[in-house]
């Protein structure tokens, strides 16, 4: 069955900025914090104070140096405190040094809100992506899924930063700059001044669409290295197993090739955009300055004038500098947000009912009802199963690969959903309940058992978080392995490391039996528990899981039917329907499929066994039948 709703694809050049903006604002205007929502209010309104005394500055400039110029004669309207080069050179450098501090009181009341916006999507995803089937997680890679959601909580940082803390600001001041020019110098500057900054901006946002290309190629190739970096540290023993570290290395570094000379261009074309920008500017400056210097000639202006007008293009130089690096990384901002918004957009395969109700467990019998599914509509896997697990008892299902018995386990847990048919609880079909009241009353001890790379105890208490040190000393007592972790040096805080990989597999299989007895779920599921350990291994696990099951309803999914024989009943699956079923007794008897699989097995274990004598003899010198060796 095809997911419900494909993620969307969604480039820079598609990018919706205003609906994506749309989507953040909630984030930015939250609707329980006031708090937040007057820091705003209070950073925009220093905003524009900012700006009116950042124009202030290149008029002190002007103004002390008419009267360096003995050309005070425009100044009468400054109060007398004013008057004098050496006050006015003061009030100039406060001036500045108010604006600069305007500036980052306005930085200091917007970072709560920037960060309370990255906290609050950041979470909402990382809930989300639980939330999501398994499917989902299946089809992803765990790398590249990572980066998305990276970029996508540092892409609200950057759209915070750039758009309201730069971008706005930009504007207001060049619209204040347009303003002066004409008002105080004729329609000639505001229109030169006009036409350099639409040059500017237009060249400056098609190198940058050019560059944002570049860069995407740069970021992919960055995606798929760190992707296969941590597919591969993730199969480090695979990698060992195989002596395929020269391959892996050769694949990264395929990745960062590609990396690299993207990156190389990357700095390339910001070379020509640097340089173009300057060439712009600096001839709208040239001819601003050289009308304003004729002006000084003919007497229609003061050097001041002349001063000035150089100033308020220096400091309007100053943000449009920024302006190509500011489109991009909105622009990458924007893209890297609504990337994390189409995350948010997956809808859920396994959604619970709008008038679901918690599971009521009474005896916990489980029942499968002419049950059909299929990951993908051309495959089938199940085709029509029923069987009952009766209450406190222990049903198996055993068969070839393939066959669909661990698609039994993710039905019951609703990983996934049945296409036709049911399953129940207590006569309570699972997709009628809450997926959590479900998965509260349901243990699994899983073939791989994957743990945290946290302490011991930490992965034991992961069954029962609220569960206290005694507690949980006893269940790894009940599960066979309280002295092992006594005899480590740090005991139960030892580490276990990525994915459990410092423990032996018969170790994570009793971390992961004493997580589930202090779980103390009514209904345990075996998946293939003991299928990849070795025999003496398999039988200390077996007993420790017998204790476990005890008084339980359990469901065992089997590989070795060693594990089985005291089952209540057997349920021996080919091809999706229930081939054979009955207890292991009665199933040897029929001789049919449990039994020919049964001798197989019998036979793979003799034949093991007797090659452990052999090596166990040829040990002690002893070959031939317990003659003394030539």
């Amino acid at each position: 069955m095809a997911p419900q709703n494909q993620k969307k694809t969604v480039s820079a050049d598609r990018a919706n900025p205003l609906g994506t903006i749309a989507n953040l604002w909630p984030y930015m205007w939250p609707a329980d914090r006031v708090d937040l929502k007057l820091r705003v209010v209070w950073a925009t309104v220093i905003l524009v104070v900012a700006k009116v005394v950042l124009i202030l500055v290149p008029y002190f400039f002007k103004w002390a140096t008419d009267e360096l110029n003995n050309r005070p004669d425009g100044l009468g309207f400054l109060p007398q405190f004013l008057t004098g080069a050496v006050m006015l050179v003061l009030a100039y450098n406060l001036a500045r040094l108010l604006q600069t501090g305007l500036n980052q009181l306005r930085d200091a009341l917007f970072a709560s809100v920037g960060q309370h916006a990255v906290r609050q999507l950041a979470f909402r995803t990382f809930v989300h992506m639980h939330q999501l089937s398994l499917r989902f997680h299946l089809e992803r890679r765990t790398g590249g899924l990572s980066r998305i959601i990276e970029r996508g909580t540092k892409g609200i940082e950057t759209i915070v930063r750039f758009t309201i803390l730069n971008s706005v600001p930009t504007l207001i001041e060049f619209l204040l700059t347009a303003v002066i020019f004409w008002w105080g110098y004729g329609f000639t500057y505001l229109f030169v001044t006009a036409i350099t900054v639409w040059l500017y901006i237009w060249f400056t946002v098609r190198a940058s669409d050019w560059r944002i290309a570049i860069r995407r190629s740069m970021n992919d190739s960055d995606t798929d290295a760190n992707t296969k970096a941590i597919d591969s540290l993730l199969n480090f023993e695979t990698v060992k197993y195989f002596g395929n570290e020269e391959m892996e290395a050769k694949r990264f570094d395929k990745s960062m090739e590609r990396y690299e000379r993207a990156a190389t261009q990357v700095w390339t074309s910001l070379g020509w955009l640097n340089f173009g920008q300057a060439l712009i500017f600096g001839a709208g400056t040239a001819v601003m300055m050289t009308i304003s210097a004729l002006a000084v000639q003919r007497g229609d202006q003061t050097i001041g004038d002349f001063v000035f007008i150089n100033a308020m293009l220096i400091q309007l130089a100053i943000p449009l500098n920024f302006i190509g690096f500011v489109y991009r990384e909105i622009r990458q901002g924007l893209t890297d947000i609504e990337h994390m918004f189409d995350l948010l957009d997956v809808q859920a395969e396994v959604l619970d009912r709008p008038d679901a109700k918690e599971l009521e467990i009474e005896r916990g019998a489980i029942a499968f009802r002419d049950v059909h599914f299929a990951y993908d509509g051309a495959r089938p896997i199940l085709k029509g199963i029923s069987f009952e697990v009766p209450a406190g008892k222990t049903v198996a299902v055993v068969g070839p690969s393939g066959a669909g018995k661990s698609t039994l386990s993710r039905l019951l847990y609703r990983f996934y959903d049945v296409q036709t048919g049911s399953i129940t609880i207590d006569g309570q079909d699972v997709r009628d309940v809450t997926q959590k009241s479900l998965r509260a009353v349901i243990g699994m001890v899983p073939q791989d058992t994957v743990l945290f790379n946290d302490t011991i105890a930490y992965n034991i208490r992961y069954g029962r978080v609220t569960a206290t040190e005694a507690e949980v000393e006893a269940a790894a007592e009940a599960a066979q392995i309280a002295d092992f972790i006594r005899d480590l040096p740090e005991g139960f805080r030892a580490m276990v490391g990525e994915r459990g990989l410092k423990l032996s597999g018969g170790e994570k299989q009793r971390v992961a039996i004493a997580r589930t007895i202090l779980k103390a779920p009514p209904i345990l599921i075996l998946d293939e528990a003991t299928s990849a350990l070795d025999t003496k291994t398999e039988q200390e696990i077996q007993a420790a899981l017998d204790v476990v099951s005890r008084n339980r309803t359990t469901l065992v999914i089997a590989h070795r039917l060693s594990t089985v024989i005291n089952a209540d009943e057997i349920i021996v699956l080919k091809d999706g329907v229930i081939a054979e079923r009955g207890t292991h007794g009665e199933l040897l008897d029929r001789d049919g499929l449990y039994a020919s699989m049964w001798n197989r097995q019998r036979e793979a274990t003799q034949a093991e066994e007797q090659l452990k004598r052999v090596r166990e003899s040829d040990e002690l010198g002893i070959v031939d039948r317990g003659m003394p060796a030539a």
